[in-house]
C-alpha cells in the first residue's frame, strides 16, 4: 500500500500551520524551511499544578451533604436563585493547565524551500531545500523506541547548521544545550482574569515541579543528526533530596539523547517505523478511488474532492490519537499533546461533558486499542480522589467527577463559586468516562482488563450514582441537582434556568453505567451485594421521554429550549455512544432523535460536527452525515489568534494543517471524524454486526479494513456503485460460543468463529 502523505508547498509562517509529530509522551510542531527554524516541543507531563493540588482544594470547601439536602429541597421547590447560591459553595477553583515546554531552533543558511510533507502512515516529516547549490533533505520524527525527538538532515554538499533551545517557561540551569526548567505549581485558566498571578512558580506539598532537556548533536560534513529528550518531575519520581532529583533528571535527559545519537539515524528511523506503523496500518479507510501518495492541503480544503478529503480526515484523527497517547504518558487533552500558549483555552485540560470522550471515540473501532489505555490511568487516580469528594461532598460511596479534570485527578466543581452550574456543576463526569473502560473490554474481550480495570471502575460508580439517586414524588429515583451541559431551559417565569433534576443524559449514562456493571460481574463470575442494590434500582430510572414536539427530551419535564440549536446535544448520548436509542429496536425514539437534529439544525464547531455526523450515521442517515462532513472539512476563514464565543454562533473549519477549530484549536473534532466515518460503514451495537449501514449514496465505492466489531471481531470489507461487494469477518478474541448476527440492507445471517477464524461474506 502506497502510504498517505500531507503536503505543503511553503514553510509554516504560523502555529496552526505547521505539522504536528509526536510520540504520545513528546508532541513537536514542525515549521521547516531554510534560515532559521522552529521546533515547538511539547511533553505530556510538563502541566502547572502539584500531585496534592486536589487534595488541598476539597480540604478548602465548605460544603457537604447538609448543604445539598439544601440544594436538592430548592431544586425540586423551582427556588432556582437559591439553589444556585447553596451550589456555589460546592465550586473549588479550576484545573490546572497543559503548558509549552521547549522550542528547537535549527539555523542553515538561506535557502529555496521547495516542499514540506507529513507521512500519516510512519510519522515522519520530510522538506526538500537548496541551499548553495547543493539538494538539502530534512527528515523530523519524535520515536517511541528511543523517547526522542530525532532531525535528520543529509546534504549533496557541505552543511552547517547551528541548534539552539529555549524554553518559554522558567529556565534555572543551562549546560550548552542542557537546560533545567522549573514547571509552575499553579496555572490559572484564561477565563479567570481575575487570578492575580496566573503562572505561579514555587514548591509545594514536597513536590519540586522541574523538568530537563537534554539535545544531542553529530556532524559529518554532509549529515547531521540533532536529537532531544526530557525528562520531568510529574511522572518520573526519584528518591533524595531536590537538587539529586533535579540531577537525575537531567542525567536521564542527557542518556535519552546520546544514546539516540548513538544508535544513528538508520537505525532510529528503522525503530520508529516498527513501531508507529503497525499501529497506523492496523486499520484503513478509502471512500473512492484514492489513498495515497501525496495530496497538496490547499487542494484537499478546496472541497473538489469531498471523498478523499474523508479519506485523509480518517487517517489524520488516527495519526493524531497515536502521536498524543500511548501507554506511560497523560491521556490526550484538548489540543492532544500540542500547544504553544502558556494560556491555552479552557487551560488545553481535560473537559469530560463530552471532549476527552470524543478524543477516544475512535480508539476502538479503528484498531488504535493500545492508544485507549492512558485514559483509564487517570480514571484509576480519578477513582482515588473523586472518592475523597463523592464522601465529603454528597455524602455517597464510590467515585465522582465533573466537568474538569487534569492528571492530578481533579475532581471537584471548577468555577471558583462563580461559575454557571451549566458546565460547573455536573456530577455524571466519570459515569461517562467510565463507559470507555467498559468499551475497551467489550472490543478486546480482554478478560484480566475486565477483571482488573473495568469491573473496579464500574463498581465504583456504580455505588456512587446508587447514593446520588434520591426518592422522587413519583417513584422514580431521581438526579437532583442537574443540568444538562451547557444548555438552559426557560422556567414558567421565562427566566434562563439549568438547575433542575433528572435530566436525560445523567439517567442514560446511570443506565449504561448499572447495566455494564451487571454484565462485568456476569462476565466474571462474580457474586457481589452491590449488584443486587443495582438490580432494584435499573427499573426505577425514568424511561427515556418524547417532548410534545416529537423530539428527543432532554429534562425531566418538557421545558422550552433558551438555544433550540444549541452545540451540546447531550440526551443524545443515549444514541451515540450507548446505544440505547436503535433504529431497528426503538423505531419511535430514533424518529425522536432525528426530529432533534434537525431542530439543532447543521454545524457549530469541529466536535459537534464529529458528533452529529456519528448520530446521523447510528440512525442510518448517511446523506446528511455527508453533507455534515463536507461543512466541518471546510477551511476556516476568520481570525485564527481569537476566541470565538462559546455559544456556537461562530462556526468553525479546518486550519492549514488540518487541525479542526471551535475556534480556537481543539482537537476533538479531528478524533471525531474517524469514529463517526467509521460508523458509517460499520457498526456492532447491541449485538449486531451491521455492513454499510449509512453509507452516503455519492460514496458509491470504497473499502475499509481492519475495522473493529465489539465482540473482539475485525472485518475488510468492500463495496462498489454503492453495494457490498465482499466482507470478511475474522475473531481475534472473545468467546467461540458467540453467535455473531450480521445485518446488511435489512437481512441477516448468524455464525460462530474461533479465535483466529475469518469468513468471506458476499451476501446475506
Amino acid at each position: 500500500m502506497t502510504d498517505l502523505l500531507l503536503s505543503w508547498p511553503h514553510p509554516a509562517a504560523e502555529w496552526t500551520e505547521a505539522m504536528p509529530i509526536g510520540n504520545g509522551r513528546l508532541g513537536a510542531m514542525v515549521f521547516g524551511g531554510a534560515g532559521r527554524t522552529r521546533i515547538q516541543v511539547n511533553d505530556a507531563t510538563v502541566w502547572s499544578g502539584t500531585p496534592g493540588g486536589p487534595a488541598a482544594a476539597l480540604a478548602g470547601i465548605d460544603a457537604g451533604p447538609d448543604r445539598l439536602a439544601e440544594v436538592r429541597e430548592a431544586v425540586f421547590a423551582k427556588d432556582f436563585r437559591r439553589a444556585e447560591d447553596l451550589l456555589m459553595a460546592f465550586e473549588g477553583p479550576y484545573s490546572q493547565e497543559f503548558l509549552p515546554y521547549v522550542d528547537l531552533w535549527l539555523t542553515l543558511p538561506e535557502g529555496t524551500s521547495h516542499s514540506r510533507t507529513l507521512n500519516l502512515d510512519n510519522g515522519v516529516t520530510t522538506e526538500r531545500l537548496t541551499i548553495g547549490g547543493h539538494d538539502v533533505e530534512r527528515t523530523t520524527w519524535v520515536s517511541r523506541p528511543a523517547q526522542a525527538l530525532c532531525v535528520a538532515l543529509t546534504s549533496s554538499g557541505p552543511l552547517e547548521v547551528d541548534v539552539d533551545v529555549s524554553t518559554p517557561l522558567r529556565e534555572v540551569s543551562r549546560d550548552g544545550l542542557d537546560l533545567g526548567i522549573e514547571i509552575p505549581v499553579d496555572g490559572a485558566p484564561r477565563h479567570e482574569p481575575q487570578v492575580e498571578e496566573p503562572l505561579r512558580y514555587g514548591t509545594e506539598d514536597g513536590y519540586d515541579p522541574f523538568g530537563a532537556v537534554a539535545v544531542r548533536v553529530a556532524r559529518t560534513s554532509t549529515r547531521v543528526l540533532i536529537t532531544l529528550a526530557s525528562s520531568t518531575s510529574a511522572y518520573d519520581a526519584w528518591i533524595g533530596d531536590r537538587q539529586h532529583a533535579r540531577d537525575e533528571h537531567r542525567r536521564r535527559a542527557a542518556v535519552l539523547a546520546e544514546q539516540a545519537i548513538e544508535t544513528g539515524m538508520a537505525e532510529l528511523r528503522r525503530a520508529h517505523e516498527a513501531d508507529l506503523r503497525p499501529l497506523l496500518s492496523a486499520s484503513s479507510l478509502r471512500i473512492g478511488d484514492r489513498r495515497g501518495g501525496t495530496h497538496d492541503v490547499a487542494e484537499l480544503l478546496s472541497g473538489k474532492d469531498e471523498q478523499l478529503t474523508a479519506t485523509v480526515l480518517f487517517q489524520y484523527g488516527r495519526y493524531l490519537l497515536a502521536g498524543a497517547s500511548r501507554p506511560g504518558a497523560p491521556p490526550a487533552n484538548l489540543q492532544g499533546v500540542w500547544n504553544d500558549d502558556l494560556r491555552p483555552a479552557w487551560s488545553s485540560n481535560y473537559t469530560i461533558n463530552i471532549n476527552t470522550q470524543m478524543n477516544y471515540w475512535a480508539a476502538e473501532t479503528t484498531g488504535l486499542g493500545e492508544c485507549h489505555l492512558p485514559l483509564f490511568d487517570l480514571l484509576g487516580k480519578l477513582a482515588v480522589t473523586g472518592a475523597d469528594v463523592a464522601r465529603e461532598l454528597y455524602g455517597a460511596r464510590g467515585w465522582v467527577t465533573h466537568h474538569n479534570t487534569d492528571p492530578w485527578g481533579w475532581a471537584l466543581p471548577a468555577g471558583m463559586g462563580h461559575g454557571n452550574p451549566s458546565w460547573a456543576i455536573w456530577q455524571l463526569g466519570g459515569a461517562w468516562l467510565v463507559q470507555h473502560a467498559w468499551e475497551h473490554w467489550d472490543f478486546t474481550r480482554d478478560r484480566a482488563f475486565l477483571a482488573s480495570t473495568a469491573w473496579p471502575l464500574l463498581r465504583g460508580c456504580a455505588e456512587f450514582c446508587l447514593d446520588w439517586l434520591v426518592e422522587g414524588v413519583d417513584g422514580f429515583l431521581e438526579t437532583c441537582p442537574s443540568t444538562s451541559p451547557e444548555n438552559l431551559f426557560l422556567s414558567e417565569g421565562g427566566t434562563k434556568e439549568s438547575l433542575t433534576y433528572s435530566v436525560t443524559m445523567d439517567i442514560a449514562l446511570i443506565r449504561a453505567v448499572f447495566e455494564r456493571s451487571l454484565a462485568a460481574a456476569d462476565a466474571l463470575g462474580v457474586h457481589d451485594p452491590l449488584c443486587a442494590e443495582i438490580a432494584l434500582a435499573l427499573p426505577r430510572l425514568r424511561p427515556l421521554t418524547v417532548t410534545e414536539g416529537g423530539w428527543l427530551q432532554e429534562w425531566a419535564e418538557d421545558f422550552p429550549e433558551d438555544d433550540p440549536a444549541h452545540r451540546h446535544m447531550s440526551q443524545m448520548v443515549a444514541l451515540y455512544p450507548l446505544g440505547q436509542i436503535d433504529a431497528v429496536a426503538t423505531p419511535d425514539l430514533a424518529e425522536a432523535a432525528r426530529v432533534l437534529l434537525e431542530r439543532r439544525g447543521p454545524g457549530a464547531m469541529g466536535w459537534s460536527w464529529a458528533w452529529k455526523i456519528a448520530l446521523r450515521a447510528r440512525l442510518g442517515d448517511g446523506e446528511t452525515a455527508r453533507k455534515l462532513l463536507s461543512e466541518a472539512s471546510q477551511p476556516f476563514t476568520g481570525d485564527r489568534h481569537r476566541d470565538a464565543p462559546v455559544d456556537g454562533s461562530e462556526w468553525g473549519g479546518l486550519l492549514p494543517n488540518l487541525f479542526s477549530t471551535h475556534p480556537p484549536f481543539q482537537i476533538d473534532g479531528n478524533y471525531g471524524f474517524p469514529a463517526g466515518l467509521a460508523e458509517l460503514v460499520l457498526q456492532s451495537q447491541n449485538d449486531v454486526v451491521t455492513l454499510l449501514p449509512a453509507l452516503p449514496a455519492e460514496w458509491s465505492s470504497g473499502e475499509a479494513r481492519g475495522l473493529r466489531c465489539r465482540g473482539g471481531l475485525a472485518a475488510d470489507l468492500e463495496w462498489r456503485e454503492g453495494e457490498l461487494a465482499y466482507a470478511v469477518l475474522r475473531r481475534l478474541s472473545g468467546d467461540p460460543a458467540d453467535v455473531v448476527r450480521v445485518r446488511y440492507r435489512g437481512r441477516e445471517t448468524g455464525l460462530r468463529l474461533r479465535a483466529g477464524e475469518s469468513t468471506v461474506l458476499k451476501g446475506l
